[in-house]
């Protein structure tokens, strides 16, 4: 059965890969857990999409992780939200918030998947987060979280 990948699963592939697997973990893993889909001519224009987000996403080299990593680690990140009494928030911080932080702070576009969080953040205060950003290459930099 020849299917589409959508997420990375390991030791078959990237999104966006075409590959080849037995007909009953195609239909009954990776297509209801949303790994895949089904193969047809339309869907692999639908490659070229994916293959080509994620290309916008993915860091090209060394070199250039470790430029990203100095822009990050110059930055200055905050991020409002919504808290009650004594600095406790209304949920927590989720990665996609932090993600769009640092593009509002004049950062680069960063994969959400790629953070690495103290735990959940649950309350105003400073947090240091870290980023994968190459196998070789790990940028901190400080959260404020503040009321907002």
């Amino acid at each position: 059965m020849k299917i589409i990948l959508t997420q990375e699963v390991s030791g078959l592939g990237a999104p966006g890969d075409i590959v080849e697997v037995k007909n009953g973990y195609g239909r009954n893993y990776l297509m209801p857990q949303g790994f895949a889909i089904a193969w047809t001519k339309g869907a692999e224009k639908q490659v070229t999409l994916i293959k080509r987000a994620r290309s916008a996403r993915e860091i090209r080299d060394l070199g250039h992780a470790n430029e990203v990593k100095g822009q990050l680690e110059g930055l200055k990140v905050s991020l409002k939200a919504r808290a009650g009494d004594g600095g406790r928030l209304f949920g927590s911080v989720t990665p996609a918030e932090i993600v769009d932080a640092v593009k509002a702070a004049g950062g680069p576009a960063l994969d959400r998947r790629r953070l690495e969080l103290p735990g959940h953040i649950k309350s105003t205060g400073s947090y240091p987060v870290r980023i994968k950003l190459h196998p070789e290459v790990t940028a901190k930099f400080d959260l404020n979280v503040v009321q907002g």
